[in-house]
């Protein structure tokens, strides 16, 4: 096979082209930090680096609804922790009341006390986290009147009676693949109708200088019973509490591991890389120190 010049001349600049990638593939990779810069240089890292960030995105939303999860439960126990002090007080004001040397305009205003707890206690019920009602079931947005007006789902009538939400439903939120969560508390749980009923009829009674003490002294094992109820609901609360400490400490674990997948996916070594560029600058400079040998003056140049 007859070798010319051309061939010679070609096939060194095909070569010093070569090269020129080859450092462009080392700069380019020392510049980003990664091993590829577009999908075409290795479709199999490609593929794997969608599928580490899909996962990545996923445990960080899953984060994001566990926050959401915490601020409720949180606001949860808050209003629980209220309505037990708020229950605390009317105890010892009812303990006071059925204190034989107690007349009536001390009742009186044991009555009104009790009245204003009454009130607060609807205001608990009333909690909202974000503008949604915590102890309205799904319906977290509440109803609207005539007016457009949002409806409490707990309301105390002039009258005495009382409107409470009978929406036992969950409010679910998804806190890792497959696992939904409840974020909620039942509402009848523990502000049920009984519950405000049994607070009115005492404040009645408490209002009435008529009742005599051994009327009043009954009403403290209502109260007991109200407060255990609650008690219950925290423990129930505390427990699902738990249970997301465990959830999110899972997440944050996969979190790290999808990270180091990613990073061992798609980072280089760098060590490696500046090895691997100082030996190509190597080769090049000897490709162009060969190619400055090999375009030697031809017959041409001399017929010129």
């Amino acid at each position: 096979m007859r070798v010319s010049q051309s061939m010679i001349s070609n096939n060194m600049l095909k070569n010093i082209g070569s090269s020129y990638g080859s450092l462009s593939k080392y700069m380019n990779q020392l510049s980003s930090g990664k091993k590829i810069t577009r999908p075409s240089d290795d479709p199999v890292v490609a593929m794997k680096g969608m599928g580490y960030r899909s996962q990545l995105s996923n445990i960080e939303q899953y984060e994001r609804n566990l926050g959401e999860v915490h601020n409720w439960l949180n606001n949860t126990d808050d209003a629980m922790d209220e309505t037990t002090q708020i229950l605390h007080r009317i105890n010892e004001l009812t303990v006071q009341a059925s204190n034989g040397t107690y007349d009536g305009d001390d009742r009186a205003n044991i009555a009104k006390e009790v009245d204003q707890l009454i009130d607060q206690l609807v205001d608990v019920a009333n909690t909202r986290v974000n503008g949604k009602f915590i102890f309205n079931g799904t319906d977290t947005t509440g109803e609207v009147d005539g007016d457009g007006n949002r409806v409490q789902p707990f309301i105390r009538n002039d009258d005495g009676t009382f409107e409470v939400s009978d929406n036992d439903g969950q409010v679910l939120i998804e806190v890792s693949s497959g696992v939904k969560f409840q974020a909620n508390s039942n509402p009848t749980n523990v502000f049920t109708e009984d519950f405000f009923d049994d607070l009115q009829e005492l404040f009645t009674a408490l209002n009435d200088e008529n009742t005599p003490d051994e009327d009043i002294s009954p009403f403290l094992n209502m109260i007991e019973g109200h407060t255990q109820t609650v008690l219950d609901e925290r423990a129930t609360i505390g427990g699902r509490m738990n249970r997301i400490d465990l959830i999110e400490n899972r997440l944050k674990n996969q979190n790290i591991s999808a990270k180091s997948m990613m990073s061992d996916n798609e980072d280089i070594d760098l060590e490696e890389v500046i090895m691997n560029l100082v030996m190509q600058e190597a080769v090049h400079r000897a490709s162009l120190s060969a190619g400055a040998r090999v375009l030697q003056p031809s017959l041409l140049d001399f017929m010129r």
